[in-house]
């Protein structure tokens, strides 16, 4: 299975999380089942993100809250979007996935599952976040 499509399983993974507020192992395990998800690498790469952004959940959200408008919280950002930034994030920051391809890949599941100004408003969170760490 091709990197893209492993991480839109991510993506679709953290969503039903965002969603639930309750996760662990068994709803990883029934997300592998209800998906027809066998594949060891593809199983072991969405572990590794669910359990990598569980691990730095608080510096991923203050990455979030520190790059949202003057007057916007987390709560109002859409749970696509917020599932897409935690995704993209962890990725550049803790898995040295380049930044390109993290911001490009999660700007194209914002099209395709965000709203209209999905795109743009996942692009400008990350591009903030890159230009103050220099990545």
């Amino acid at each position: 299975m091709k990197r893209s499509a492993t991480r839109e399983l991510a993506f679709q993974f953290l969503y039903s999380m965002e969603i639930q507020h309750e996760v662990g192992e068994e709803q990883l395990d029934l997300f592998f089942e209800n998906n027809n998800i066998t594949n060891e690498q593809t199983k072991a790469y969405i572990k590794e993100i669910y359990t990598g952004i569980s691990k730095n959940f608080d510096s991923i959200k203050s990455k979030i809250e520190q790059n949202l408008k003057k007057g916007w919280s987390i709560d109002r950002v859409s749970k696509v979007d917020i599932a897409l930034l935690k995704l993209a994030i962890f990725e550049m920051l803790f898995k040295e996935i380049p930044y390109k391809v993290a911001i490009n890949e999660a700007i194209e599941l914002a099209k395709k599952y965000g709203e209209d100004n999905s795109p743009s408003f996942i692009n400008g969170i990350l591009a903030s976040i890159v230009k103050e760490m220099n990545l």
